[in-house]
Order: C-alpha cells, then sequence, then structure tokens
C-alpha cells in the first residue's frame, strides 16, 4: 500500500520496491515504475498500484468423479505479474489518493478467475475416473495437468499474469465415502488384529503344553531316577547282606576249623594217652586210676574200695580217662 502525506495542497506520494505505480495526469501516463515517489496535485492525477511480489492464494473447490462421487481438492496457488501495463489495462488497479488503497478489489478478481480456471481444468480431470482410480492416483497427477493448463491458458498471457507454483494437499472424497471407502481397510487390519491376538493365544497355549509337557517330563525322569534309587539301595542292602553272610560263614568256618583242630589235637593226645596207658602194668593202672578218681572227689569222708570198683574205674580209664 502506498504512503501518501498532504502537505498543503500537494500531496506526496512513497511506494514500496515490491509494487508497480503508474501515475496518470489528464488522461496521460506521467510517471510508471517499481518504488516511485513523487509529489502530485491531486485534482489532475490518478494513479495505479499492482503488486509485482509473489501471490499465494488458496485452492478449494469440489468436483464429481465419473461414479458421481463428491471428491474435494485442497491446495496452494502462486501467481504474479510479468506486464503490469497490460494487466492495468485489464484491471482497475486505482488507488484513493487519500488513504493510498485501491477503490476496487483488483486482487480477490485475480485470484477468483485463478481459482475458476483451476476448478475447470481439475473438473475435468475427476471426471475422467472413478474415484478409487483418483484416490489411487493422488496428488500428483492433478497437479501436473492444472500447472500445463494454467501455463497455457491464453487469458492469462494476454492479461499479463502467470503461475508460479501449484502444490496440492490432498483429493478428498466426502465424509460419508471416506468412511465407506476405509471400512474394507478398517475390516482387514481388524482381522489381521484378530489373527494376531489368536495366534498370540495359541501360542501362548503351546508355551504352557510345552510347560506342563516338561514338568510332566521331569517328574517321569525324577521318578524314574528315584526307582533307579531304590533299585541300587535294594541291590546295596542286597550285597552288604550278603557280604555280612559271606564274612559269618567265613567266620564259622574259621571257628569250626579251629574246633576241629582243637578237637583233632585232643583226640590225638587220648591215642597218643590210651596207647601209653596200653602199655603199662595193671599196678600202676590201678594207682593211676586213684588219682583220677581222687581229683574228682570234693570230699572223702569213708572210702571203700571193692573189685567191681576198680574194675569200673580201670575200664573208664582205658575208655576215655574220666569216670562219670
Amino acid at each position: 500500500m502506498a504512503d501518501i502525506r498532504k502537505y498543503g495542497v500537494l500531496r506526496h506520494l512513497r511506494s514500496d520496491a515490491n509494487v508497480h505505480v503508474t501515475r496518470f495526469r489528464n488522461g496521460k501516463i506521467v510517471h510508471a515504475g517499481r518504488g516511485l515517489a513523487f509529489w502530485f496535485w491531486p485534482r489532475s492525477t490518478s494513479v495505479a498500484e499492482l503488486p509485482m511480489d509473489d501471490r499465494n492464494m488458496v485452492l478449494f473447490f469440489k468436483g464429481r468423479s465419473k461414479d458421481f462421487q463428491t471428491v474435494a481438492v485442497q491446495g496452494n496457488l502462486t501467481w504474479h505479474v510479468v506486464d503490469p501495463a497490460v494487466l492495468g489495462n485489464r484491471i482497475d488497479f486505482s488507488i484513493d489518493l487519500i488513504g493510498g488503497r485501491h477503490t476496487a478489489k483488483p486482487v480477490e478478481q485475480i485470484e477468483s478467475l485463478l481459482t475458476g480456471m483451476a476448478q475447470q481444468i481439475a473438473t475435468q480431470y475427476l471426471a475422467e475416473g472413478n474415484v478409487h482410480e483418483l484416490l489411487d492416483a493422488g496428488i500428483e497427477p492433478l497437479r501436473v495437468r492444472l500447472e500445463r493448463g494454467l501455463a497455457d491458458a491464453e487469458r492469462l498471457k494476454a492479461m499479463g499474469l502467470e503461475v508460479a507454483a501449484i502444490r496440492l494437499a490432498a483429493i478428498a472424497p466426502s465424509a460419508e465415502l471416506e468412511r465407506a471407502l476405509q471400512t474394507p481397510t478398517f475390516e482387514m487390519l481388524q482381522q489381521k488384529a484378530d489373527q494376531a491376538t489368536f495366534e498370540r493365544r495359541a501360542l501362548a497355549v503351546e508355551k504352557e503344553r510345552a510347560i506342563a509337557e516338561n514338568e510332566l517330563n521331569n517328574k517321569t525322569e525324577l521318578a524314574r531316577r528315584e526307582t533307579q534309587l531304590i533299585e541300587q539301595e535294594a541291590t546295596n542292602a542286597r550285597n552288604r547282606a550278603g557280604g555280612v553272610r559271606e564274612a559269618q560263614q567265613i567266620e564259622a568256618d574259621g571257628e569250626a576249623g579251629r574246633i576241629r583242630t582243637i578237637d583233632q589235637a585232643r583226640l590225638e593226645m587220648e591215642r597218643e594217652r590210651m596207647a601209653i596207658v596200653r602199655d603199662l602194668p595193671p599196678q600202676v593202672l590201678l594207682g593211676l586210676a586213684a588219682r583220677e578218681l581222687a581229683g574228682k572227689l570234693d570230699k572223702i569222708e569213708h572210702l571203700n574200695v571193692t573189685p567191681d570198683l576198680l574194675a569200673a574205674v580201670l575200664d573208664g580209664f582205658k575208655n576215655g580217662g574220666r569216670a562219670a
């Protein structure tokens, strides 16, 4: 916006470097250029101010697909003035010489024109495909179509305008259609989630079964080892008992052998003794018998020696040397 100051009957205008100012006096161009500053007489002067920088505008319009579904397009368009003299002849950019503002709305007119042209190209593009095809293709084909269509537009060239860039944010269906299109995907994702839950539960059950089976195997192994331990302990007990029996048998055999040896020695002694006694005279035998008898008596009060008694003692001495 130009800065206009009043000094008495004269006024001074100072413009920014990004605007093109055209000064008319009595219907003729007196000054034209960017960033001008001049004094002027308001009664005979008119001024037009055109923006020379890039201007951004929002694109939002709706179209209908080939299968009669409503589709909305959102984006951003950048335009700028190429020939301010031509554009100034086509659109009124006159400014108020008091406040420096445009008396009309030239920028809104240009944006309305660009919006209409872009919508016409986009509507034709949307009508060529089904909604699934449009959504699958994305924004790039439409952006290229808009860029080419507006760049080749003779009307814009004739007005001294040029589209610098087009950026699209999305091609979106209506809310009801979007929910309908999302339903199969949601169902598929839900099925995958259910499948994952089922697989997770099945895996948990399988792990629990494996744990239970492992515990059962451990118990079985422990029982088998316990059985082996019992059998081994029984074998050890039997072996110990056999060893004890063998030791006792050996000890008994040794004791029996010792007794047999003693008895054999006694028997040999008796045999030798009997052989000696057998060769002794009767008088000697009688004396020995009396001594043997006297050794077995604790107390003798009366002693009657008869021939029968002596015969019995002699027979006992000859048979074993001990009378009962």
